[in-house]
């Protein structure tokens, strides 16, 4: 088993970055979902809310984020990895209030034309510690602006298991996930426990429950049936749609495209 793809998402909910290597560290893989955007309450926006955030591409440049609308590839905002307005704010993201800073002027008042809503960019600091939850995560580990947990594994045969039954196939963005591991069979990943890629360790610790965000297409940002659809006819358990696993980094290291795959339990 080999890890195939290497996956970020610097600001949650917008667009992914695919890496050939990265640096896994405590709270998620570096840049990872570092970023997120508010609204005037304080309260996190994605895609669930706001599908045109889709069509919001994200890079990596020295030590700066480059942004822009894919239907304005000319127009560019860049932002720079340290925070301008750098004020504090209490954001809250799903049962979590936590602080983050406010990173620039310039960059909330692009994005808020965008996407069509007044919107803040903020960013965590290294001294916000956001708590996984501790009845999966056993040692106090942090997370990013992630969901609930560091990093999100998927293998291509659960996913080419599930295009199988599609009428449209779908491609693995859909998922967002960090990991994409191929050598296995399909949902082989629900069966590991421990596992090691590269030069880090992680536990798996619970699947990942998915939502309505799956079905909004990364392409054109539309809304459809699927695949929570045909996903509820075989992945449905205790009434809630598993798709990828959870993981919670035990040593961290550098992980490279390629990197062999070994379940420890």
């Amino acid at each position: 088993m080999q890890l195939s793809e290497i996956w970020i998402y610097p600001i949650k909910s917008l667009g992914g970055i695919r890496l050939s290597e990265a640096q896994m560290e405590e709270r998620g893989l570096q840049y990872d979902r570092r970023w997120m955007l508010i609204d005037e309450n304080n309260k996190f926006v994605t895609q669930r809310f706001l599908p045109v955030m889709a069509l919001i591409e994200v890079a990596l440049h020295a030590d700066t984020l480059q942004i822009w609308h894919r239907d304005e590839p000319e127009d560019i905002l860049t932002v720079p990895f340290e925070p301008v307005t750098a004020q504090k704010r209490e954001v809250t993201i799903w049962d979590d209030v936590v602080e983050a800073l406010t990173v620039s002027e310039e960059a909330d008042s692009w994005l808020s034309a965008r996407l069509g809503l007044s919107v803040q960019l903020v960013k965590m600091p290294e001294s916000t510690e956001r708590k996984a939850d501790p009845k999966y995560a056993k040692n106090g580990e942090i997370v990013s602006f992630a969901d609930g947990y560091p990093c999100l594994i998927i293998s291509e045969a659960s996913l080419e298991d599930l295009n199988s039954r599609l009428d449209n196939k779908i491609t693995m963005r859909r998922f967002r996930p960090n990991f994409v591991i191929s050598g296995t069979a399909p949902f082989e990943e629900d069966t590991w426990k421990q596992i090691d890629i590269g030069a880090a360790s992680f536990d798996i610790v619970k699947p990942c429950a998915r939502c309505v965000l799956t079905t909004i297409d990364p392409e054109t940002s539309e809304k459809g049936p699927e695949p929570l659809k045909t996903l509820a006819g075989y992945r449905k358990i205790n009434n809630k749609i598993l798709f990828g696993q959870n993981l919670v980094a035990t040593s961290l290291g550098k992980l490279r495209e390629g990197d062999i795959v070994t379940v420890r339990a």
